[in-house]
């Protein structure tokens, strides 16, 4: 138990980063063409073979090991679940990208492990533990600067474009609650191809009934889809989940906000963003919030390995 939580922080670690990597794959993208739809729907067009091919694979292996197949029902709700994750949240942000900067976008979208927090608390009674809220507020306070410090820039488009990006926050946390439940009975490969082929045919049709069937993009465009679909989808979101098979909502929620710091390093070096002295500042509390939170929950699960071996 104790190993296996190490092994899930590396695993979430691992996948935010690549995650992080997502908003400057669509902000070189936008340099040919700013339309969200159409890269969105040809991220998922990339990534489509991939989930479809480890679906089969994760579902013939659970037969073959005489598991549990899922149930209409729990395959419906695998499906739903994904869509909120992957289409609706993913959607919110790309038109959240048309608007801001790759730093700020990674800095709002990083709100949601507050609503991870609260959300699981209030409709599905998880317990707020002292250190996840001691390290949420470090973060937060973390985040809060660089938000503030950035906020008034764009005038209208930053106030558009936060909004955007914070219905992807909040919906991004709903389907981190909902997921685990459907990981757990499903495997998380399984879950994961689900989720993501459902969410993909989802992003390929919401293209085609608004552009009338047009997918047409220049190489440049294509390439920058390319990217983001393998680096920034396939291989993270397995990560992920594979991590949360191994821990909790809140510590994916927690050690996920590594990856503003990535994006943020990712925006300044290729994008040429600014950053500044304060910056720094909310980049530094955010590392001192995630480190606290993760040395607090290994401890703690080392003390309960501890317990049951002694019993």
């Amino acid at each position: 138990m104790f190993h296996a939580k190490y092994a899930g922080y590396w695993l979430v670690a691992a996948g935010a980063t690549l995650f992080s990597t997502k908003a400057i794959f669509i902000k070189l993208a936008y340099q040919d063409d700013v339309n969200a739809a159409l890269l969105l729907a040809w991220r998922m067009a990339f990534s489509l073979p991939f989930f479809i091919v480890a679906g089969v694979w994760a579902f013939r292996k659970r037969q073959q090991n005489g598991e549990a197949l899922p149930t209409k029902g729990i395959f419906l709700s695998a499906v739903s679940t994904g869509c909120i994750g992957y289409y609706l949240s993913s959607y919110s942000d790309f038109k959240g990208l048309e608007y801001i900067s790759a730093q700020l976008e990674r800095l709002v979208l990083f709100t949601y492990p507050v609503f991870v927090l609260l959300i699981g608390a209030i409709v599905w009674k998880h317990k707020l533990t002292r250190h996840s809220l001691v390290a949420a507020v470090v973060s937060y306070a973390g985040l809060s600067i660089v938000f503030g410090m950035d906020l008034p820039a764009g005038g209208i488009n930053t106030v558009i474009g936060t909004a955007w990006v914070l219905a992807c926050a909040i919906l991004f946390a709903v389907y981190q609650l909902m997921a685990k439940k459907f990981i757990t009975l499903m495997g998380s490969v399984l879950f994961t191809s689900v989720a993501l082929s459902a969410s993909g045919v989802a992003c390929i049709l919401h293209q085609a009934i608004v552009s009338a069937m047009d997918f047409s993009a220049t190489p440049w465009f294509l390439w920058m889809s390319f990217g983001c679909a393998i680096f920034a989808t396939v291989i993270p979101s397995f990560l992920i989940n594979a991590g949360m098979a191994r821990t909790s909502p809140q510590a994916v929620a927690m050690i996920s906000t590594i990856s503003p710091l990535v994006t943020i390093a990712l925006a300044v070096t290729i994008l040429g963003e600014a950053f500044t002295f304060v910056d720094a500042i909310g980049s530094a509390l955010v590392l001192a919030g995630v480190g606290y939170f993760t040395w607090a929950d290994s401890r703690k699960a080392g003390i309960v390995e501890t317990v049951e071996q002694g019993g």
